[in-house]
């Protein structure tokens, strides 16, 4: 389940380098932490590997199939909150996306559940929102710089 491009930073946000980090994961080792499937679950909706996500989802909420064909071009992940405790866990999280000229959020509090030794995602509380970034504010893509000198 190896991307066909491999980036050379993790679209993940987490500053590594692909391979160091969600590729690992999408290549078979298990995520350690919620934290860390969440992260390489945004990192295989980025780059559409439709087969990750579905092995990572737990079996009593995974569906039959799952198109991503009509994805938002994904931009940029914030974790907000992370927690786990024995078999159990949560992760809150803002995906940013962009569609056309328009930016939104996708924002889930996510739930997983640690079996055989691998967390899955089992099912998450989701708002969606539409984002209005001002010229001198920072871009939502993630690039660091100011809106208007990165995607106007």
């Amino acid at each position: 389940m190896v991307a066909e491009v491999i980036p050379e930073r993790c679209p993940c946000g987490s500053g590594e380098s692909y391979r160091a980090c969600c590729g690992r994961f999408h290549e078979g080792k298990p995520a350690p932490t919620p934290e860390a499937l969440m992260r390489s679950r945004y990192s295989a909706f980025v780059l559409k590997l439709a087969d990750y996500l579905q092995s990572t989802w737990h079996s009593s909420t995974r569906p039959q199939s799952l198109g991503l064909e009509d994805s938002p071009r994904w931009t940029a992940l914030q974790i907000l909150s992370s927690d786990h405790s024995c078999n159990d866990g949560t992760v809150h999280f803002r995906a940013i996306y962009r569609v056309g000229d328009s930016w939104g959020y996708l924002e889930e509090t996510s739930r997983f559940r640690l079996e055989g030794g691998h967390w899955y995602y089992v099912s998450g509380d989701t708002s969606e929102g539409v984002l209005k970034p001002g010229r001198n504010e920072r871009c939502p893509c993630g690039s660091g710089k100011k809106h208007k000198a990165c995607c106007l």
